[in-house]
């Protein structure tokens, strides 16, 4: 039996960047005191949100993935506490810059990096201003505690990601994410819809999944202000929530999974044994039926 206990955190997020950071180690310092072992943070922690706003000034804040120091300081907490910590962070490279996740292993390895492959680009989500398309596929690492697969934020949307994710060997998904009000309509909520979205990738997959957001209100540069709704979760092989968080707290969240067990479940319950890839061409495809530039 493997027993893993994961994490979810939230928390809210300022200008105050070394804040922001001394802020999410103590989230990270918490859980690991209450016997968490694969932690997870929100997506883009370091700073607000810059995406609510479309300025030049905002591209000045990524750093390279080689010796970056947010990387460096997650991974000597990651050694001290015999934790795996995948962090969100925004990366240059060269002339692109891109939404990026260094995979952490407890002993503070990194063990490599992923772009987040679904950009979005939305009034308060102007994404494709900031970030190009990752250029990386999806990614699994094989950590000190099994096989980690993470998307990130708009990924968490796309049933692709989790399946591609799965069948690549992931025992755990993990979605860092912010998200919250949509600033041109006030009455649009998707708490509700964004969770079981995942759920559903979860029950699919019969493998748990860990979802952290951020909370608090955020104010632009142009009148506007965006509220994340936190609702962070974990849900089990089932899809069933087993932790959730409010929609202002600063909390961590726990739970324990019996890996070998999940696996076990995971084989006997037929889903991957009667896959039939050889009908699923249309997902090569962005109408259903020409074949995209890629896959010819």
């Amino acid at each position: 039996m493997r027993s893993l206990t994961v994490a979810a955190t939230q928390m809210a997020c300022d200008w105050d960047r070394a804040g922001n950071i001394a802020r999410a180690e103590r989230l990270v310092r918490e859980a690991a005191g209450r016997g968490a072992r694969l932690i997870l943070l929100q997506e883009l922690f370091e700073t607000p949100y810059f995406c609510q706003d479309q300025l030049y000034e905002h591209l000045a804040l990524a750093q390279p993935f080689a010796g970056n120091p947010l990387i460096a300081h997650f991974a000597a907490l990651a050694r001290e506490l015999g934790v795996v910590l995948p962090l969100s962070f925004f990366e240059r490279a060269g002339e692109a810059a891109f939404n990026s996740l260094a995979m952490i292993d407890a002993d503070g390895t990194v063990l490599g990096l992923y772009r987040k492959s679904h950009i979005p680009d939305g009034p308060g989500y102007t994404e494709k201003f900031y970030f190009s398309p990752g250029d990386t596929g999806f990614r699994v690492w094989q950590t000190q505690l099994g096989r980690i697969g993470v998307g990130i934020c708009w990924d968490q949307w796309f049933p692709e990601c989790a399946r591609t994710m799965a069948l690549m060997g992931a025992e755990v998904l993990l979605y860092p994410t912010a998200i919250g009000s949509e600033p041109h309509d006030p009455t649009l909520d998707s708490s509700s819809h964004w969770q079981r979205v995942m759920q559903g990738h979860a029950g699919a997959n019969l493998v748990p999944l860990i979802a952290s957001n951020r909370i608090g209100t955020e104010a632009g540069r142009n009148g506007t202000s965006m509220t994340f709704y936190g609702s962070s979760f974990i849900a089990d092989p089932t899809g069933a929530k087993v932790a959730e968080a409010g929609r202002s707290e600063e909390t961590v969240l726990t739970a324990t999974f019996d890996l070998d067990g999940i696996a076990q479940q995971r084989r006997s319950w037929g889903v991957f044994r009667d896959r039939r890839p050889e009908l699923y061409g249309a997902l090569l495809t962005l109408d259903g039926r020409h074949p995209s530039a890629s896959a010819r």
